[in-house]
């Protein structure tokens, strides 16, 4: 891979905010993108000096309106496109706006904070924040709902064959797509299941996190429907979040892959069913508010805007 990536391909930590930014009619939107670009670069080259052992950076991701107002390079990435609803015949995948989405990461809290402190001071005269999230590390990698999360995810040199973009689309090599969801569990009906029907909706054991046999595992089941092959993988960053008092607990999904074909499908398996009907079942404890499609440029390509 010859282009500078952004770390896409970085493994989950400790802590997560997750910001999404809509632009105002402002006239100066194009200088200030210019100026968070190259800040991008600056603040993520500063954390591997400051902070080499905290895993601390930022990811940006560009949605196609945005990319179309900023009028960036041209052809656009090839499946680059606003998200469309994803709509079964119980549950929706819903389609929400967002110009920019910042996934700030790292092993220390404070960094996540002043990060997002700087990128807002920045944004704030031309665009509106309409999306923050604090994600959390919950145990050994667990989702809110007490099964381990992104267990599928490529590992070592995979993860940049599933989650960058290669020869396929030479101009955007190194680059990769970004889809996020935001999800509000039902926690109170979620727990008033059993434990052996959790594991059911799940298609993994809770505890050792042993995936069911084809022959055991219900074809209605998380891990039947959201897997579409060993061929088709996903870099998933998932994170929990929540106010426990509210009963608001989620997770937030979030995607980094070579190809967005391959997101569509499993969404389309989950919530219009294989066949159609037979729709993943975590969904009936699951909503989904949000869901975005964005594009996460280079480091080179990042220069490049930033002029």
């Amino acid at each position: 891979m010859s282009a500078q990536t952004q770390d896409v391909l970085d493994t989950p930590n400790k802590n997560t905010i997750f910001m999404v930014w809509k632009f105002s009619t402002s006239d100066k939107v194009d200088e200030v993108f210019q100026r968070i670009c190259a800040l991008i670069v600056n603040l993520d080259n500063s954390a591997a000096t400051r902070f080499p052992n905290a895993k601390s950076n930022i990811v940006m991701g560009i949605s196609r309106k945005a990319w179309d107002r900023l009028g960036l390079t041209t052809p656009p990435p090839k499946e680059l496109a606003d998200f469309e609803a994803i709509v079964g015949e119980k549950h929706t995948a819903v389609a929400t706006d967002g110009d920019l989405h910042f996934h700030i990461r790292s092993e220390m809290y404070s960094y996540c904070i002043d990060m997002a402190t700087i990128l807002s001071d920045f944004l704030t005269p031309v665009a509106d924040c309409i999306e923050e999230v604090h994600g959390f590390r919950y145990w050994d990698g667990r989702s809110i709902l007490g099964f381990v999360d992104g267990t599928e995810n490529p590992q070592g040199e995979k993860r940049a064959h599933f989650g960058l973009i290669g020869k396929e689309d030479k101009a955007y090599e190194g680059c990769s797509y970004l889809f996020v969801q935001k999800y509000i569990h039902d926690m109170s009906a979620w727990r008033a299941l059993p434990v052996t029907e959790q594991e059911k909706v799940i298609g993994r054991s809770k505890q050792q996190d042993i995936e069911m046999t084809d022959d055991v595992k219900p074809s209605n089941s998380h891990s039947a429907l959201a897997n579409v092959g060993d061929d088709k993988k996903i870099v998933r960053d998932n994170m929990p979040f929540g106010n426990v008092a509210n009963n608001e607990m989620g997770t937030y999904f979030i995607a980094y892959a070579s190809s967005f074909s391959t997101v569509k499908e499993m969404l389309t398996r989950m919530f219009v069913g294989e066949p159609k009907g037979n729709y993943d079942r975590i969904l009936d404890f699951s909503t989904a508010k949000t869901g975005t499609l964005y594009f996460v440029p280079s480091i080179d390509m990042l220069n490049d805007f930033a002029g």
